[in-house]
């Protein structure tokens, strides 16, 4: 009777540990598939604007094609700019709330968070918005001349209503390794908070959410960008041109070529006999609005990939 217990028992015992592979097994290849999802969009996305270019190169003429190379060029600068502005503001307001938390200046805290507060509640596209207009206005005055100056400061006016999803996400990575058993064991041992929150939880467990974050903004900031960039471009006044203000894609969609062919799309919808001139004679504005398109849903389904992927 006993050696017919042991045998079942072994038996449960051996379907619980195959029951149990096989879920590792299937997360493992799970966590493969979000992997290669987002490495598969990224592929497909370079290799999108590797074709959308040599295209043009052969079809779109000189000047419209050195005019997209720019604001390509300039709009990828500024979202990448805008990730590095908004990654420093997110640590920088961090370490401030965390220095007054430890120390329990809770006035001066209550002053922060409201702060905080007031910018979480204006939304994005108005307050970018306002600081393009005072930029134009600067602009105007020949206050700024050199086109990286004016970028970058583009990108300082997009960071400022885009780190706090940023520093959201650092709190929640903070909070959830506080609630744990080492965060208080390392401060017993005498180790400082600073060192924890820097190096243990952000740099040592939290680089593949604050990656995945950069993409997001990344995208977002050039979603914003450009319908910002489109908005002031339609209502620049005569001091302000595209001979003393950079192009971006945003802006050469506003442009009335780029306007032209873009309205040629809905003409193709009554004659589709026209389709075959849309690739060649309104190449400019299909290009601009393609780029923006395409990047934004590629960036997407990267982000996603990944943030699937963390969840696991």
């Amino acid at each position: 009777m006993n050696s017919i217990l042991k045998i079942i028992k072994s038996g449960l015992d051996l379907i619980r540990r195959a029951f149990i592979g096989l879920l590792r097994l299937m997360e493992r290849i799970t966590l493969r598939a979000h992997t290669r999802q987002a490495e598969s969009w990224l592929v497909f996305w370079l290799a999108g604007l590797s074709f959308l270019w040599l295209w043009d190169f052969f079809f779109l003429n000189q000047p419209a094609f050195q005019a997209l190379n720019q604001a390509f060029v300039h709009t990828v600068f500024v979202a990448f700019a805008v990730v590095v502005f908004a990654f420093f503001q997110a640590w920088v307001w961090l370490m401030i709330v965390h220095f007054l938390e430890e120390n329990e200046h809770k006035r001066v805290l209550a002053g922060v968070h409201f702060l905080l507060n007031v910018v979480r509640s204006v939304p994005q596209i108005v307050g970018i918005l306002f600081g393009y207009i005072v930029l134009t206005l600067w602009v105007a005055k020949g206050a700024l001349s050199h086109d990286v100056e004016i970028l970058l400061l583009m990108a300082l006016f997009i960071s400022i209503f885009v780190f706090l999803e940023v520093l959201d996400l650092l709190r929640e990575r903070i909070k959830y390794f506080q609630k744990l058993d080492f965060y208080n064991a390392m401060r017993v041992c005498g180790v400082s908070s600073w060192r924890i929150i820097n190096y243990d939880i952000i740099y040592k467990n939290s680089l593949a959410h604050l990656m995945n974050k950069a993409i997001g903004v990344f995208a977002a900031s050039i979603f914003l960008q450009c319908s910002v960039d489109f908005i002031i471009s339609v209502g620049l006044s005569t001091q302000v041109n595209a001979l003393n203000f950079p192009v971006t894609l945003g802006s050469l969609l506003a442009t009335i070529d780029s306007k032209q062919d873009i309205l040629a799309i809905s003409y193709t919808l009554t004659h589709p006999g026209y389709l075959p001139n849309l690739f060649f004679r309104h190449l400019l504005g299909i290009s601009v609005a393609f780029m923006i398109i395409f990047s934004l849903l590629s960036l997407f389904k990267i982000t996603n990939a990944l943030a699937e992927r963390l969840e696991r």
